[in-house]
């Protein structure tokens, strides 16, 4: 099944090219993984034709330029796909339309000067938790939330992954006992989803408004 995630690396013109990773939500590993001398996360650290590449998309390249750009040439195996899923999208765009909150398990954002931040995927779908909802939106329909870092590893990350999991077995229960209706059960789960992160981590939550609801903010 792999570990997938999308990574977002913003442009020169403050606009982002978004890349798939299938391996690349493990442990979160891609925040250390990422670098100036390693934008793919590849093991290959004298990789100057990946620099230029991803200055090129920087700059504007298209999809369809990258395939021309790596005709022929044997490349290292990199962590990030080389060719971009779309090119020239905003933040906003990439969590409501491309993030899948089912299954991809994390989003990574890339700043030009290789800042990179983490957000786990949270998603709010109830049909494995309510016997009353046959489906749900997978694409816009969940949270992000960053995570704190001790000496490089992820600090309770999978314990908010388990509270989450918990949270939506309860209110599936209320579903079905008429407790909730669907949309009180999404206003509480968004509610109780932010005390639990708490304000040591961001929260950011697709509107569909202004696609970005900051329900908590703190330091990533």
């Amino acid at each position: 099944m792999g570990h997938r995630a999308l990574v977002a690396y913003e442009r020169t013109d403050g606009q982002y090219t978004l890349h798939y990773s299938h391996w690349g939500a493990a442990n979160l590993k891609l925040k250390h993984r990422i670098s100036a001398e390693t934008p793919f996360g590849g093991e290959d650290t004298d990789s100057k034709w990946a620099k230029q590449l991803l200055a090129e998309l920087a700059d504007g390249l298209e999809t369809d330029a990258v395939d021309g750009y790596l005709a022929g040439e044997d490349r290292p195996s990199t962590v990030v796909e080389l060719k971009p899923r779309a090119t020239g999208l905003t933040l906003d765009e990439i969590v409501a339309d491309h993030l899948d909150y089912l299954h991809h398990e994390a989003f990574f954002v890339v700043s030009t000067t290789f800042e990179v931040t983490a957000y786990r995927t949270l998603w709010f779908g109830l049909q494995y938790d309510s016997e009353t909802v046959e489906q749900g939106e997978t694409v816009g329909n969940g949270a992000l939330a960053t995570v704190r870092w001790y000496d490089g590893e992820p600090v309770g990350d999978g314990h908010l992954q388990g509270q989450f999991a918990a949270l939506k077995d309860v209110i599936g229960d209320m579903l079905d006992k008429g407790v909730f209706t669907p949309s009180t059960a999404r206003q509480y789960l968004k509610r109780k989803l932010a005390e639990r992160v708490g304000d040591r981590q961001e929260l950011l939550i697709p509107t569909g408004e202004s696609p970005f609801e900051t329900a908590s903010l703190g330091k990533p």
